[in-house]
């Protein structure tokens, strides 16, 4: 890596910066005066579905913003339509599946198509966001037990009962599950990378919801084979999941190179639980963001003095940009970040 390698990647990689990169899973979107002008005439479904849609969407907060990434407009259900889930992207609900996955012969049934035959929209939006983009490409997958749980539940869940009796009940079909779903994510993530995409960042959003023992026998395994399988792309790769403090040692060995923490571990305090052989990634709580905009910035700026300056640091939040979060104040957080922590007179 040198000076001209873009910012977002060398605090990936762990190298000095001259200040901290910043990009807020979710910076596109309603948020955006832009994208709600092109909501007016699109759905969710349709803007995914075009190519050229889906990267100007990717790019607005680009634009907008300045933020340091451009991550993917994309839904992380969107590979398994391929596999044999279907599923409609439902709004103010999220992924609603039409049959869900609750029985052996459903699990044995399912598909693990390449992604140039499941989903060719989305390589085709990461190409035109990477040839137009001033900052890295961010590609993602879901990780294999959130993945699970949509397939299994038909639609977000709270609790997860649904996911967790057929773990337990059926042990060898949820595992046949979750490697069916390794398998599909790690080609569709080097895909993504083949296409363009720089970074990626694995989605186990709701793996907080499991102990530390289930996670470890149950979940931690598959996980692992998708940062294996992708190893040899040569890119940085970032796990995210939320609720995750009881999880943090176990998660820093699945083998990602960034691990992504939430506002309920001080930045400082999850840094060390993960080592500091590992970037981390946030953890500003995105409710800061319905406040006023002095606390955003205070906000931030604890978040900062967390870090310390220490090398591997990206800003996110602990998790995606709320409905409702204003604009004025996600541009006083980019800004924030992009000034650092004032001297002390």
């Amino acid at each position: 890596m040198t000076a001209n390698t873009p910012l977002f990647l060398r605090a990936c990689r762990r190298e000095p910066v001259e200040r901290t990169p910043v990009w807020l899973m979710r910076q596109a979107g309603r948020s955006l005066p832009e994208y709600r002008a092109l909501r007016e005439r699109w759905t969710l479904e349709e803007i995914v579905a075009q190519p050229e849609l889906c990267a100007e969407v990717t790019l607005q907060p680009v634009r907008r913003l300045g933020v340091d990434a451009a991550v993917m407009f994309a839904d992380i259900m969107l590979p398994l339509r391929g596999m044999g889930i279907d599923f409609d992207l439902v709004e103010s609900i999220g992924p609603v599946v039409a049959n869900p996955i609750r029985t052996v012969e459903a699990v044995h049934a399912l598909r693990t198509p390449p992604a140039a035959e499941s989903v060719p929209q989305v390589m085709d939006a990461v190409r035109i966001v990477a040839r137009e983009s001033p900052v890295p490409v961010i590609c993602f997958a879901g990780g294999p037990f959130t993945l699970a749980s949509y397939a299994i539940e038909g639609r977000p869940s709270r609790d997860f009962l649904l996911t967790k009796q057929f773990m337990y009940r059926e042990p060898a079909a949820f595992g046949q599950l979750l490697d069916k779903l390794a398998t599909v994510m790690a080609e569709y993530l080097g895909a993504q990378v083949a296409a363009g995409g720089q970074a990626f960042q694995v989605f186990d959003s709701w793996v907080g919801a499991l102990s530390p023992a289930d996670y470890e026998a149950r979940v931690l395994p598959y996980t692992r084979r998708i940062f294996q399988a992708t190893r040899s792309l040569g890119v940085p790769r970032i796990h995210f999941g939320t609720s995750t403090a009881g999880l943090l040692e176990l998660i820093a060995t699945s083998g990602a190179d960034v691990i992504s923490l939430d506002w309920r571990v001080d930045l400082d305090a999850g840094w060390r639980r993960v080592g500091h052989d590992h970037g981390v990634q946030g953890n500003l709580d995105p409710a800061i963001l319905l406040g006023p905009v002095g606390l955003v910035v205070d906000g931030a700026r604890q978040v900062l003095r967390r870090a310390a300056g220490r090398p591997g640091h990206i800003f996110n939040l602990g998790h995606g940009v709320l409905p409702g979060s204003s604009l004025e104040n996600l541009q006083a957080l980019v800004e924030a970040v992009r000034e650092g922590v004032p001297a002390i007179a």
